[in-house]
């Protein structure tokens, strides 16, 4: 967009019609902020479908979220700990990308952040809500630069100003180790140079 092209854009137009955190992510995610990028609104409106979809599904599992108990000491099944590891190896990735001032990255990011969220059904036993409270707090903290309105407004709703204080004031989520870290490897079998299956091993296995 360009003034000396004749193509720039109004944003009080694109604020009126999507809101003003489509507005910012829409333009953080069209690439990096050092090269040139042509404003779409089929762009915009998909960037507002992916904050509609976080809205909805906070105002879905508030109850939940909110009787969650606190994640330490709790006893993960196998998919809650697939979920903090998927989280916290975005939440990396993420951090790296803020650094480089990728932005569109990070809306990546944060887009493959809430896939792993959305997807997420093992809220039955008391770890995997845990699990899940974790990750809504991981997904807010990172998306907050970019779309600081509506996950101001979805902090307070899910009632992480009671354990953190306001968004603006909470700490930067902090990669786990142990959460990327892997309890099993899928290990691919050969014979004569062709693929004839896998298995899947825990971490911890020895050679034999």
């Amino acid at each position: 967009m360009s003034k000396s092209k004749n193509n720039v854009v109004e944003p009080r137009e694109i604020i009126k019609k999507f809101g003003a955190d489509t507005a910012r992510s829409f333009v953080m995610f069209a690439g990096p902020p050092d090269q040139s990028a042509a404003w779409s609104n089929s762009g915009a409106e998909g960037t507002y479908r992916f904050l509609r979809r976080i809205w909805n599904w906070a105002f879905a599992k508030k109850n939940l979220i909110a009787s969650a108990g606190a994640f330490e000491g709790q006893m993960l099944p196998h998919d809650a700990k697939t979920l903090r590891r998927e989280v916290h190896t975005t939440l990396r990735q993420a951090e790296y990308d803020f650094s480089r001032m990728q932005y569109n990255t990070v809306v990546s990011a944060c887009m493959k952040m809430f896939n792993a969220i959305d997807g997420f059904k093992g809220t039955e036993s008391e770890g995997g809500k845990a699990a899940l409270k974790e990750a809504a707090s991981i997904l807010l903290r990172t998306l907050y630069p970019i779309a600081p309105h509506i996950t101001t407004a979805l902090w307070k709703e899910l009632g992480f100003i009671a354990i953190e204080g306001d968004l603006i004031d909470a700490k930067w989520p902090e990669v786990s180790e142990d959460a990327i870290k892997a309890d099993e490897l899928t290990l691919v079998c050969q014979v004569n140079g062709k693929l004839r299956g896998s298995i899947t091993v825990s971490a911890e296995a020895s050679e034999d």
